[in-house]
């Protein structure tokens, strides 16, 4: 074939190449957004198979949005972090009409208002996620992780079906747009799952979530797109799109750009409306071919939503209306006084197993003794279990009519089950506590705390590992793993040394984390992650952080009455000055700068686009926020700066567009200060 056929022959083959694969497209969303396929299965299959064969006889035209790069690739090692430009929160839940009432008057008291708008939404019961569009082209998606950084699980997001490679929009404004969803497994899906599995004699997941969750953390993307996972988008992080004034027309927008959202969602004006959407529903919910728990309810205005704002956990402007809990029955064996890392001891039910909401529970919480006395709950009883938010497995009641005669009453133990020292209950408290610092259980839970992932992150220090070390005194605080040495850990159970050196470099690089992380894992009560954030902006270390105020603290955004309480009270403990004290010998002690702070970059927004050689996409945004900046993921009139990287998307044209100002690399390189 003589060169001049062969350049014709791949125009041919990219013209219909580009043909098929919008032919494909928009059947794809006729079946998975609109359900309503206008052609038969074998159909679909026969244009899919002459893509491939087409992509297969040309390599080079292959395309990372063409639909048949769903299948994944080779197995991923771990999954990169992903920092969320806009954290995604969690929703304060509610199981009353009269909570709902309540933060209505919340809402129309901050507004000012005498009626508020809302929309409700099936709260489809599966696993929040983060999809990133640029210039149309699906790019990231990513897990809610601890809301503020999330998991890049981008290759199992795109077997999905329903989540479009590409955007059917050519609309600017949403070309490049961050999406939230809920990925799910349908009841049918699930079952046929749980059979594959039970023939293969591997474990039964417990419910359609777990499953989903399982499905997005699987390594191999090539498994994940067996699963037959769905999704259902919800809302948006950034988005540059100015007309979208309420949440109607975010929902409206999602649909017309190829995207699935909800079928039954509906606009609701007053908290009357609101509980009978969540009456109808609940009563409806088993019709449904996913499961839910609960409806969703949001202002619908977005100028009301910034204006109402957050806390450090919740947006003011939503909250998740939870369905009464399924109830089961069973037998208490046994209950047992529990105590946690803070000291509360806590009492819990042993059960006879039973299936509630789909899992198995042998264990539930019983909260304190005033609960107990209350309902009067004994040893031998037979009860009706729930799981309260359709989570943590509670005693609802109490069945007195089958009572025998047997059984037993229950009594707080008056020493820790743990250290066998003191219990205490403090006036004006439910709580019991056992205030021995020392007390192996809260050593336990203080030093898994501290090594967890969002905290210090000290990879192979387990549950397991952690007993060894407090029963044999190797460890009577987190600061004490600091000082152990390489003979100590290889002589315990199932800690060669090869394992106990990998495990002291661990412990070593985590004197490199940062302040946040330090502060979130010495475990001050109410203090998140998110709050631990908040908290290192604004004072720097553990020593400014100690000496802070009552005023000081509440001044900060975010932190109020409570948690400036439990600040104040922890810095005033001995016992906890002393772990700080072994912490800061150690080594630990790391110190944000806030004073004089050098913002240059403040009041500044910049977008950034393709690929930069020196820096990994978080870590420059990172870098520009630390100077000051704001950091968005889409160009409009407010962007002053596009950072250009290699290979970069439409957002290059549409900054040119706009008359913002474009940077180079080494003009980025420059201005932060990196010469």
């Amino acid at each position: 074939m003589t060169r001049p056929d062969r350049k014709r022959d791949i125009r041919q083959a990219r013209a219909r190449i580009e043909s098929l694969r919008e032919e494909i497209r928009y059947h794809n969303k006729r079946y998975y957004v609109l359900n309503d396929p206008v052609i038969s299965d074998r159909e679909f299959d026969r244009l899919m198979a002459e893509l491939a064969e087409l992509e297969a006889r040309y390599p080079a035209l292959i395309t990372p949005d063409s639909p048949t790069q769903r299948v994944g690739g080779e197995p991923s090692k771990e999954f990169p972090t992903v920092v969320h430009a806009v954290p995604m929160l969690s929703l304060t839940n509610t199981y009353s009409g009269e909570e709902v009432e309540a933060f209505d008057a919340r809402v129309r008291r901050a507004l000012d208002l005498d009626r508020v708008a809302y929309v409700a939404e099936l709260k489809i019961d599966g696993v929040a996620v983060s999809l990133r569009y640029e210039g149309g082209v699906l790019v990231q998606g990513s897990t809610r992780g601890d809301g503020t950084r999330g998991d890049d699980i981008t290759p199992n997001l795109r077997t999905i079906k329903s989540i479009p490679l590409r955007l059917s929009t050519a609309d600017s404004d949403l070309l490049d747009i961050e999406v939230r969803g809920e990925v799910y497994l349908s009841r049918a899906a699930f079952k046929e799952l749980n059979e594959v599995r039970r023939k293969e004699g591997e474990p039964l997941f417990a419910n359609p979530r777990n499953a989903a969750a399982g499905s997005l953390k699987l390594l191999d993307s090539r498994l994940v797109a067996q699963r037959q996972l769905e999704i259902c988008t919800y809302g948006v992080g950034e988005a540059s799109a100015a007309r979208l004034t309420t949440h109607v027309d975010v929902l409206s927008a999602l649909k017309d750009i190829g995207l699935r959202v909800g079928e039954h969602w509906e606009r609701c004006d007053g908290p009357g409306e609101v509980l009978r959407y969540c009456e109808v529903w609940a009563e409806r919910k088993g019709g449904l071919p996913y499961d839910i728990d609960g409806v969703v309810v949001k202002v619908d205005d977005l100028d009301s939503r910034r204006l109402l704002g957050s806390t450090t956990k919740s947006p003011r402007w939503a909250i998740a209306y939870k369905f009464p809990a399924e109830e089961a029955m069973t037998t208490i064996i046994d209950i047992v006084a529990q105590v946690g890392r803070t000291g509360i001891v806590t009492p819990v039910a042993v059960l006879e197993p039973v299936e509630v909401s789909g899992s198995t529970v042998s264990r539930a919480t019983l909260h304190n003794i005033d609960e107990i006395k209350r309902k009067d709950i004994r040893v031998g009883d037979v009860v009706a279990i729930e799981k309260g938010g359709e989570v943590i497995p509670k005693v609802n009641r109490v069945i007195v009519e089958r009572r025998t005669g047997k059984e037993q009453p229950f009594s707080m133990p008056g020493k820790c089950p743990s250290c066998k020292g003191r219990l205490v209950r403090h006036e004006g408290e439910v709580a019991v506590r056992c205030e021995n610092v020392a007390c192996p259980a809260q050593v336990r839970g203080r030093i898994l705390h501290f090594a967890s992932r969002n905290a210090m992150d000290i990879e192979g220090l387990g549950p397991a590992l952690v007993d060894q070390l407090v029963e044999g005194g190797l460890a009577k605080d987190f600061s004490d793993l600091y000082r152990l040495k390489l003979e100590e850990l290889s002589g315990l159970e199932r800690m060669g040394e090869k394992s106990a050196g990998n495990l002291l470099r661990e412990i070593e690089r985590s004197k490199e984390g940062s302040f946040t992380r330090l502060l979130f894992a010495i475990g001050i009560r109410q203090v998140g992650l998110h709050a631990a954030g908040i908290l290192a902006e604004r004072f720097g270390s553990l020593d400014g952080l100690a000496s802070a105020t009552r005023g000081e603290l509440e001044a900060s955004e975010g932190i109020g009455p409570t948690i400036a309480g439990s600040i104040i009270s922890f810095f005033g403990s001995p016992e906890n000055r002393a772990v700080l004290a072994g912490l800061r010998e150690a080594g630990v002690n790391p110190v944000q700068d806030t004073a004089p702070r050098r913002r240059p970059l403040a009041g500044k927004t910049f977008v950034i686009t393709g690929t930069l050689e020196g820096y990994a996409r978080d870590d420059a945004r990172q870098r520009l926020v630390d100077l000051g900046a704001r950091v968005t993921s889409s160009v409009s009139e407010k962007t002053d700066f596009l950072v250009v990287g290699a290979n970069p998307g439409s957002k290059l044209k549409k900054a040119r567009a706009l008359g913002v100002q474009i940077i180079d690399e080494a003009e980025f390189r420059r201005l932060i200060g990196d010469r």
